[in-house]
């Protein structure tokens, strides 16, 4: 791998983490479920593998709201 190609990956990595963390704290500091909600899509959309599950049990009980499914259901 090219030294620039490196650089500019290691860059993308750094970016994604610090973004991140400050919508973590901005997680911690809601006052609302569909806000929370909202804050946890940016990430899933930042980084789809993130713990999202973990994270909502760190959240304050009145802030969780169950996680919608995604699978389709069968008929």
């Amino acid at each position: 791998m090219a030294y620039i190609e490196r650089k500019n990956e290691l860059k993308r990595r750094r970016h994604r983490r610090w973004k991140i963390r400050k919508l973590r704290a901005k997680l911690l500091q809601c006052k609302e479920p569909t806000e929370a909600e909202a804050i946890l899509q940016k990430i899933k959309k930042l980084s789809p593998l993130y713990p999202l599950d973990w994270l909502r049990e760190q959240l304050p009980p009145q802030l969780r709201q169950p996680a919608a499914s995604t699978q389709p259901t069968k008929k």
